[in-house]
């Protein structure tokens, strides 16, 4: 269901006071991205139903990965794709988080820190598996908590064992019933990552070193998922997920927006806060990340170049295991189908600029919606 409020109405109430606002030029085009997406800004296309006939004027949207309107194809690409790659054996979900203390460096320096960030928890893992094994690994970054604030961590989806130096499959120690002591793991990410912050070129301070010593890291780790297909449930929830979505804007007027959100502090209470317009726009601007930067990444037997060699390979021996029938959804057929017979297929007739589509079409569209209304 379409959301009533939308991010994008409150950027093009508010586009003017942007310019006022401390944004860098790649945060000022994502948000002018969000603005146009889906209007007459970005031009369009007319579509034809290859079996009754229906035409349709669509508005192009802008792809961006910030934009709220944006991610359902995403999604659903990236959900087949990493369908066909799941092994029959328990995952793990483990989440890193960053402390308080780095947020001034990720504001400032968000590539480095985030960088430093998927390293770090890779390289955790990696020492806990054991010298020689290859564990593997998919991290999903999110900068962001409930109420816009600036929350760097990193959603990790881990299998439960590794490929031994022999090329044979091992179950972690625990007999897949957990992964690794979580006390343990968040000492050794704090070290790692510190030591990656030490050999970067950012300079800090000796007192946010020590700061972060004081205190202890981080570092969730929840069950097993009961079956793969699970995974592939839980990774649709997280791959293309934003800071807000559309859905959480309760109402809005010309001076500020409320919006819902979770309050864990309080048990994950459902709560409301009423923000000013320029105040929304700069917590969410927080969350853009830099031009490039890839927020979604596979390490070890995950990784792209190690499942092009051997991962079917790896299938194949796990015969002990059943594996179950995955059905991969058809992002063809859930985003081309006709919305009015629900059977055909859209068929792209032509695009158009920003002048909009042609007259012709505009007054065939019209003179059929109308007549649909008196039927």
């Amino acid at each position: 269901m379409q959301a009533k409020y939308e991010i994008a109405h409150l950027l093009e109430r508010s586009w003017r006071s942007i310019e006022t606002l401390d944004f860098n030029s790649w945060q000022v085009r994502t948000l002018r991205a969000i603005k146009d997406c889906r209007t007459m800004a970005l031009g369009g296309h007319v579509d034809e139903c290859d079996g009754c006939g229906h035409v349709k004027i669509s508005y192009n949207s802008c792809r961006n990965r910030h934009c709220p309107k944006c991610q359902g194809h995403k999604k659903v690409q990236w959900v087949e794709a990493r369908t066909s790659e799941l092994l029959p054996v328990p995952y793990f979900h483990v989440v890193f988080t960053l402390p308080d203390e780095l947020n001034t460096l990720a504001l400032h320096q968000p590539k480095i820190v985030y960088d430093a960030l998927f390293k770090a928890a890779w390289q955790t893992i990696e020492a806990f598996t054991g010298k020689n094994n290859k564990p593997g690994m998919i991290s999903i970054l999110h900068t962001w908590g409930q109420n816009l604030s600036l929350h760097p961590h990193i959603h990790c989806i881990i299998p439960g064992g590794f490929v031994a130096p022999n090329d044979v499959w091992k179950l972690s120690k625990n007999q897949g019933k957990f992964l690794f002591p979580v006390k343990a793991m968040s000492r050794v990410y704090r070290a790692k990552y510190v030591a990656l912050l030490k050999a970067s070129v950012l300079e800090v301070p000796q007192t946010i070193y020590d700061s972060l010593f004081k205190k202890e890291w981080v570092v969730y780790a929840k069950r097993p998922f009961g079956t793969p297909a699970s995974v592939v449930e839980y990774l649709g929830r997280y791959t293309n997920k934003i800071a807000i979505s559309n859905h959480r804007i309760i109402s809005m007027d010309d001076l500020t927006i409320t919006i819902s959100y979770k309050d864990y502090r309080a048990e994950g209470q459902k709560k409301t806060m009423i923000l000013s317009h320029g105040e929304f726009i700069r917590r969410f601007a927080l969350h853009i990340l830099p031009k490039r930067f890839v927020r979604i990444r596979h390490f070890g037997i995950l990784s792209s170049t190690w499942k092009r060699k051997k991962l079917s390979n790896l299938k194949s021996k796990l015969t002990g295991y059943i594996q179950p029938n995955l059905v991969a959804l058809n992002s063809r057929s859930q985003f081309k189908t006709c919305p009015c017979c629900k059977t055909g297929q859209m068929i792209t007739l032509f695009t158009f600029g920003r002048r909009g589509p042609p007259n012709e079409f505009c007054k065939a569209a019209h003179e059929k919606h109308t007549s649909l209304k008196t039927i």
